[in-house]
């Protein structure tokens, strides 16, 4: 029992030093972008930038919106499929993995390519009609994490007896899944959304190809400009990063400690 018990203390302290050296290194050499002493100048720099509180500020907005639009898709997407189709289930499943499988360069290409300013459809050929494309974009990004997360949360519940006792207090479908089935899966709607938020930050690919002046392009082209303020970015995107993890965690929490459903 020691000997495995040191073992499962060697393999965390070299996993957490894996990821916390590179940290620890970026966040001190941000720190030197004065000769001979340490100052948060670099992270000044950043948040004085105008461009950067556009960027960010543009990144937050198309972020919120991704979230509303794939939880108004996602939410009755899984549970019409969990209560009336459950046989169409894996399909639905294999369709959700494909953005993992589909680089982000050729969705986009796809897009432009489908979307362009000659097309039944033309998205690209105004600012607001790229900002609609570029959400639905992510909503395709983050659709195997959203999905996921919806689902989790159906299987703690019983939609079955849930929707059947609603229908039969006189409740439509609109009814039952804001007032039934979405508190009763709120965690796991808000676990999707800090992950969809997460992917919106650092997003780069998308947004670079459709002009959009989002964080993500923002972060390139500082670092292909500056020394130190990348660094100080690069740090501030993790802060950004692991606090939509750590929210995640901490509704983790609150949700209801049942069972998942079997399938």
């Amino acid at each position: 029992m020691k000997t495995s018990r040191l073992w499962a203390w060697i393999t965390f302290i070299v996993g957490a030093a894996y990821f916390l050296v590179p940290l620890l290194a970026t966040f001190e050499f941000s720190l030197r972008i004065r000769r001979g002493t340490y100052s948060l100048d670099a992270y000044a720099n950043v948040l004085s930038d105008p461009s950067f509180r556009a960027s960010f500020t543009y990144s937050v907005v198309i972020g919120l919106f991704t979230i509303v639009v794939g939880v108004l898709i996602i939410v009755p997407t899984a549970y019409f499929v969990r209560l009336r189709m459950p046989a169409l289930r894996p399909f639905v499943e294999f369709i959700t993995l494909l953005p993992l499988v589909i680089p982000a360069i050729i969705l986009v290409f796809g897009y432009i390519r489908l979307y362009n300013s000659t097309s039944i459809l033309p998205f690209t050929g105004s600012a607001i009609g790229t900002d609609i494309l570029l959400t639905l974009a992510y909503v395709t990004l983050a659709l195997p994490y959203m999905y996921r997360a919806v689902d989790t949360g159906l299987r703690t519940i019983d939609v079955r007896t849930l929707t059947e006792a609603a229908t039969i207090l006189g409740a439509n479908q609109a009814e039952i899944l804001l007032r039934i089935i979405l508190p009763n899966i709120l965690i796991a709607v808000l676990s999707g959304a800090f992950l969809t938020f997460a992917i919106v930050i650092g997003e780069f690919t998308i947004a670079s190809l459709l002009n959009r002046p989002a964080f993500g392009p923002y972060l390139q082209l500082v670092g292909a400009n500056r020394a130190y303020e990348p660094a100080a970015l690069a740090i501030i995107s993790f802060i950004i990063t692991w606090g939509a993890m750590s929210m995640i965690q901490l509704l983790s929490r609150f949700a209801p400690k049942t069972v998942a459903r079997p399938d």
